[in-house]
């Protein structure tokens, strides 16, 4: 069970509407998200420098997904009696010297360790970060807390990843892990100033954290996280070519789509807190049904330029619109023993990420670049009955418990 804030704790949150320690939060999500897409980017400059291929190259991101989705609830489990304070405090320390050694790296075997070592404080670090910003807002804010921790990866992708990849482009790769590495050491400095202290009433048990992860609710809400991103990833990997070869933009015009479509995902991240923060499981099954159908139709409007722009500026609106929703729900229905649970969404979200993109990479081979949205609206349409299985199974539970009670009374 969550013990009550302390006093202190308390005053720090309740002295503004809008806890400044949030941001230190979200800051360390923005450099984490950084990390992770930037080198999406630098692939050609990294290959050149250590002289490896492109693909090898690109194992440096696969890498970083492995070590998120296998550090998060290894890390969990290892660090599960250490403060949420003090473990924020480790895992931004971990990615400051992941990051800090891929400055200096000499070769691809050890920037590939540096990654993996970086990655690891990754899915902690949020499930962590997403559970300390539910508890410095009141009960009904949570979904908009949560929102504005995972807004900082969104925001990466923005403003972080284009300016990470200018700076790596006129001052070599390892310059932008230096500026990560700057951005770490602030949320770090943060953390330690604004983050409050919570007393615990008892240290938290393994055994609590496991029954929480294994609830039928919490696994219900990982699967659907999980069809979320591969939904998302499917379609994403292969958006450029798609734009290029399907719609007919030139190069030139993707880059700017993008940053619309990046628009789209922190606008609709932040309207996605709102609206869980209104109605938790509707807002959720809302985001899935609306997901399905502008993908599906994104299959014609695609061969229009001014529909495809558009389709990916609303679809990019859906794309994160859930997650905030999905979160808390996970916090909620793993209230007792919530840390596991909420460090393993980042877990099973890597894993429909790298699933998407296998997915749609399997379509693009025996049907086309045409088949792709039709991939990931089928994705999301699973996403959209696991999440109403969810809900039902919601709705049943308070029915059967009041039976119980009626038979034992």
């Amino acid at each position: 069970m969550t013990p009550p804030p302390t006093v202190a704790a308390r005053k720090a949150a309740g002295k503004m509407r809008f806890p400044f320690p949030l941001l230190c939060l979200t800051l360390g999500a923005f450099a984490i998200g950084m990390t992770e897409f930037l080198i999406m980017g630098l692939l050609p400059n990294v290959a050149a420098d250590l002289n490896v291929s492109i693909p090898r190259a690109g194992q440096l991101i696969t890498g970083y997904a492995l070590g998120v989705a296998v550090g998060a609830p290894v890390l969990t489990i290892l660090t599960l009696r250490i403060a949420q304070k003090k473990l924020l405090v480790l895992l931004m320390f971990i990615f400051i010297v992941g990051n800090a050694l891929s400055i200096i790296a000499p070769n691809y075997v050890l920037l590939l360790s540096a990654r993996i070592l970086t990655a690891f404080a990754h899915g902690t670090f949020l499930g962590v970060g997403t559970l300390m910003a539910a508890r410095l807002v009141k009960p009904e804010k949570r979904a908009g807390a949560v929102s504005l921790v995972l807004a900082g990866l969104t925001i990466a992708n923005i403003v972080g990843v284009p300016f990470g990849t200018f700076i790596g482009q006129q001052l070599g790769w390892r310059a932008s892990f230096a500026a990560i590495t700057i951005l770490g050491l602030i949320s770090l400095a943060g953390i330690v100033r604004f983050i409050p202290k919570y007393e615990r009433t008892a240290p938290p048990k393994l055994s609590k954290e496991l029954r929480s992860l294994v609830k039928p609710q919490v696994l219900l809400m990982l699967g659907t996280g999980a069809f979320g991103c591969a939904s998302l990833f499917a379609l994403f990997t292969y958006i450029t070519p798609i734009l290029e070869t399907v719609t007919g933009f030139a190069e030139h015009n993707v880059t700017y789509i993008l940053v619309l479509f990046g628009i789209g995902v922190t606008l609709g991240n932040i309207l996605g807190g709102k609206l869980a923060d209104w109605k938790l499981m509707p807002s959720v099954i809302l985001v899935f049904g609306l997901l399905a159908v502008v993908l599906a139709l994104m299959t014609v409007m695609l061969e229009s330029p001014v529909l495809a722009v558009l389709a990916i500026f609303v679809w990019g609106i859906g794309a994160f619109g859930a997650f905030p929703g999905i979160n808390v729900r996970i916090m909620n229905e793993a209230h007792e023993a919530p840390l596991l649970s909420s460090t393993s969404t980042h877990s099973f979200l890597n894993i429909g990420n790298a699933a998407g993109a296998y997915l749609g990479g399997v379509v693009i081979t025996h049907s086309g670049l045409h088949g792709v949205p039709w991939l990931a609206s089928g994705l999301a349409a699973v996403g959209l009955l696991i999440a109403l299985w969810s809900f039902a199974l919601g709705r049943r539970q308070p029915a059967l418990s009041s039976a119980e009670a009626t038979l034992t009374s």
